[in-house]
């Protein structure tokens, strides 16, 4: 079990010669994710304290030695189990890398994913903690190797071809569609009355179909989507306050707010780490 010490930390990265995959080690004990979802997967090692991750399924609780699978877009939180927090070791690892290790190393067809959230595999967790160790030592041919090693086991032992979500209920559609027009005015919505107005639907009918499909509310799901996109444009280098507003948020403490929240560093930090460049040696603590 990792020492874990008596204060947070985070730190929110991406090796950039490990494509696709972004790195966040952590210590957290009062902080909370609100319910949010990634486009990608979450492969998260526990190596102390206790995580508590609601699901659409209900509540899993991980101890040290276990593995947090989530597959993509499936709606979430995550607290502190016990007092002392929790720490993990985590990979946010794209559609496109898991879908190509499923196709060379298991018999997968069809969309691969994890069919239990949370796992016991101490061997599993640290693989994906020498994952991290690797990319901080600029050792990309370990940090890929041990990538490909940490997903296929994974998928070997908790692994299944995801159902297809396919649309069929008049509900399930008019959700689809109030989710693309969310996009589209992201920065100035319309209210669930006049979303639901538009769709020819009742503002409670429309709620519960999002939520059936979506596994949170409009509101929370467009939150989660501003900051996906915040990323985005942090990564490129706008600056924060530009681009809380270009999402929609009103202000740059704004934006701060739900970022931390929702990624579990602020949006300066998670700009500063991604115009570094690693190469050799350890750099900050992770």
């Amino acid at each position: 079990m990792e020492d874990m010490g008596t204060e947070e930390w985070a730190r929110h990265w991406r090796y950039d010669r490990l494509p696709d995959t972004e790195l966040l080690r952590a210590r957290y004990i009062r902080h909370t994710f609100p319910q949010h979802a990634h486009d990608g997967y979450v492969l998260a090692a526990v190596t102390g304290g206790v995580e508590e991750i609601g699901l659409p399924q209900g509540v899993e609780r991980a101890g040290a030695g276990a593995v947090v699978m989530i597959n993509p877009e499936v709606a979430h939180t995550a607290r502190a189990g016990v007092p002392e927090g929790w720490a993990y070791a985590t990979l946010y690892t794209s559609s496109r890398t898991v879908a190509a290790i499923a196709a060379e190393t298991t018999a997968i067809r069809g969309t691969a994913g994890f069919t239990e959230p949370v796992v016991h595999d101490p061997e599993a967790a640290r693989l994906i903690t020498e994952v991290h160790r690797a990319a901080e030592q600029g050792n990309a041919l370990a940090a890929d190797t041990l990538l490909r090693i940490t997903v296929t086991r994974l998928l070997r032992r908790n692994g299944a071809a995801l159902p297809a979500r396919t649309v069929r209920t008049a509900g399930a559609c008019k959700a689809a569609r109030a989710r693309e027009i969310l996009l589209e005015r992201m920065t100035e919505p319309p209210t669930l009355g006049v979303l639901a107005a538009e769709l020819g639907t009742s503002p409670f009918s429309l709620l519960r179909a999002f939520r059936e499909r979506y596994g949170m509310p409009p509101h929370a799901w467009l939150t989660s989507a501003r900051v996906r996109r915040a990323r985005r444009l942090l990564e490129e280098g706008a600056p924060p306050a530009e681009a809380a507003v270009a999402v929609g948020f009103t202000d740059q403490p704004h934006l701060g707010r739900h970022f931390r929240r929702i990624v579990g560093v602020p949006p300066g930090a998670y700009q500063r780490e991604r115009a570094r460049t690693y190469k050799t040696g350890r750099e900050g603590r992770a």
